[in-house]
């Protein structure tokens, strides 16, 4: 019984640890692009990065966050393989951003389906 809590906390620590973050990561950062890709076609919301905002009427918005979600994940992999305890706390400090967009995303999009 004692060696599995120890293989079940290891998955949950180390290495494991941090490809969970970055795939809830990249998840998140794709659901924003796609729900804000959604709402902005549907004219209820506007975006509000200011260097996407001329990206988001073209083909290329939803391209561009997924290639930006998998480059902060690559850069974040390569920060942990030398400060892993500083990749953790961005990817976490990062993924909590990223709930709070999401699901202000989808409170919009809740509110305006009535």
């Amino acid at each position: 019984m004692r060696a599995q809590l120890q293989v079940i906390k290891g998955y949950f620590t180390g290495i494991h640890r941090i490809r969970h973050l970055l795939v809830a990561l990249i998840a998140l950062v794709v659901s924003d692009g796609v729900i804000s890709y959604f709402l902005i076609r549907q004219g209820v919301a506007r975006e509000v990065n200011p260097f996407l905002r001329t990206l988001v009427g073209g083909g290329n918005f939803l391209v561009i966050k997924v290639i930006g979600a998998l480059l902060a994940a690559f850069i974040l992999w390569d920060i942990y393989k030398h400060r892993p305890r500083l990749a953790v706390i961005s990817s976490r400090c990062f993924v909590g951003l990223y709930s709070g967009i999401v699901a202000w995303n989808l409170s919009v999009f809740f509110t305006t389906q009535v």
